[in-house]
């Protein structure tokens, strides 16, 4: 077993046919080989449980298991809680539901054996264009942000769970996707000091566990172009020895083309050369250890740096092992997670309609396609049926006799490539309004607030920030207290 192998973070996802057992060479592999950790990707609770048991015991040493949690637990785990986008729950502008967010998301974390939550997100939503952050951010001012994400990685850590500043040095000004190619931000070294830089000098005041680097290049902070997980002039000139970060720095994920210019070995020996220290969601583990300790040898990587990057992680994982070992009181957060959830949906042009029935629901859903599917839209239909409302699912709006409700699906995606409505779903949602101008219409858009301003018409609109299921019950949790509200009114006048 290499010490150097501690750097690297698998990955293992669960799949739907077969749960982790696909994994279990992968697991077993890496396990021996002595990583220092592992991410992971959905599945049901109790399995997720089962699978960190096994992880922590079989592991010669403490491990960090990390997990993408933005929106809360149930973001990716099945029977955890789930919570709407950063960028809903700042619209509340109540700093103790952020709180309350991260405390939540780390305790659930805890609980399933995982240690690292990778996040919060702290580039600012200042591109419109940006087909990767949007809702993600806790929005554009970057005082704002950075208050806000103090108070989430102050939760976090509260719990003894690591928390996660990214994606250093800002994500929020690029214009095309890392999970595809580079991308370049042409801005001033002054700007993005005194604004991008500004959420991560919070974070790093708070005491945050790690910084996330971005797959981004930077010229003005390195004239050679260079991704910042790749530039030692970002990682350790800046982050390191001018803002003095000392707790560790892990790349973003190994898998995306904004990263791989050179291959995955040596992207792994240039990121630890710029400044990481953990390197997250490789996929050839034992080459890409083998060309880290060829790098050592040929002098390309300096030993004790090295060292620094192996210490440093184990210091975080025995805070973590120790955090695990302390008893805390379960809660559960379903009840206050749901009315969250519908305090962040509202309305963003016009009244909700009275809806008369049947409603014709037409899906339409700007985020097919990629390599992992989009969240399925079921509970939204099965939310609105149990609520009472006669429901006919994408039939022919022509022919519709009551009211039309356009669920229109266009949240930030990864590997997507764009934000925004492509252009078939702004011409089947005009053909539908058009079909339907005399009757009753809502559109319900499932995608960040300004995305409302690309479609034509008069037709209300309902804002419920993204896709996941959580949102989409708390849509329909909303429509139907609309339609009851509605309905007592009524009642009420006809009474007088």
């Amino acid at each position: 077993m290499s010490e150097i192998a501690e750097l690297f973070y698998p990955a293992i996802r669960w799949d739907a046919s077969h749960g982790y057992e696909g994994e279990r060479a992968a697991i077993d592999q890496a396990l021996q080989l002595g990583v220092g950790g592992f991410i992971l990707f959905g599945g049901p609770s109790e399995h997720v449980a089962v699978l960190t048991e096994h992880l922590h015991s079989k592991s010669r040493i403490p491990l960090l298991i990390g997990a993408d949690l933005e929106r809360g637990a149930g973001q990716q785990f099945a029977g955890q809680t789930a919570l709407p986008p950063l960028a809903a729950i700042a619209s509340l502008e109540d700093i103790q539901a952020v709180r309350r967010s991260a405390a939540v998301s780390a305790a659930e974390a805890r609980e399933l054996g995982i240690n690292w939550i990778y996040a919060p997100d702290c580039d600012i939503d200042v591109e419109p264009t940006n087909p990767i952050i949007g809702t993600r951010s806790f929005g554009s001012d970057p005082e704002r942000v950075g208050e806000y994400a103090s108070a989430w990685i102050d939760a976090c850590q509260s719990e003894g769970v690591l928390a996660c500043a990214k994606h250093f040095p800002g994500h929020g000004r690029t214009t095309v996707d890392s999970h595809k190619e580079l991308p370049r931000v042409e801005e001033s070294a002054a700007t993005i000091r005194e604004t991008d830089l500004v959420p991560f000098r919070h974070a790093i005041e708070r005491g945050v566990a790690s910084v996330m680097s971005a797959h981004v290049a930077f010229p003005a902070l390195d004239a050679s172009g260079a991704p910042a997980t790749l530039s030692r002039a970002i990682l350790t000139n800046l982050l390191r020895n001018e803002l003095g970060f000392t707790g560790l720095v892990v790349t973003d994920a190994l898998i995306m083309d904004g990263v791989l210019g050179g291959g995955e070995a040596e992207a792994v020996v240039r990121a630890l050369d710029a400044g990481c220290d953990c390197l997250l969601y490789p996929k050839n583990i034992v080459e890409s250890v083998g060309a880290v300790q060829k790098a050592i040898d040929e002098k390309r990587l300096d030993t004790d740096r090295i060292h620094q990057s192996i210490e440093r992680r184990r210091r975080w994982a025995r805070w973590a092992a120790l955090s695990r070992e302390t008893n805390r009181v379960g809660r559960d957060e379903t009840g206050w997670s749901v009315q969250l959830a519908e305090q962040v949906v509202h309305v963003l042009r016009g009244k909700v309609p009275q809806l008369q029935q049947p409603w014709n629901l037409v899906i339409v859903d700007d985020d097919l396609g990629g390599p992992y599917p989009a969240p399925s839209r079921d509970p939204l239909v099965s939310a609105l049926r149990m609520g009472g409302v006669d429901l006919v699912v994408n039939g022919d709006p022509a022919g519709a006799t009551g009211a039309t409700v356009i669920a229109l699906f266009g949240d930030i995606r990864a590997w997507k490539g764009r934000p925004g409505y492509s252009s078939w779903s702004m011409e089947t949602v005009r053909r539908t309004l058009e079909r339907t101008k005399d009757g009753d219409r809502l559109i319900v858009q499932f995608s960040h607030p300004r995305l409302a301003a690309e479609l034509d018409g008069d037709a209300p609109i309902l804002c419920a920030w993204g896709g996941e299921a959580v949102m989409q019950r708390a849509a329909a949790r909303v429509l139907l207290r609309e339609v009851a509200a509605g309905k007592a009114g009524k009642s009420a006048r006809g009474i007088r």
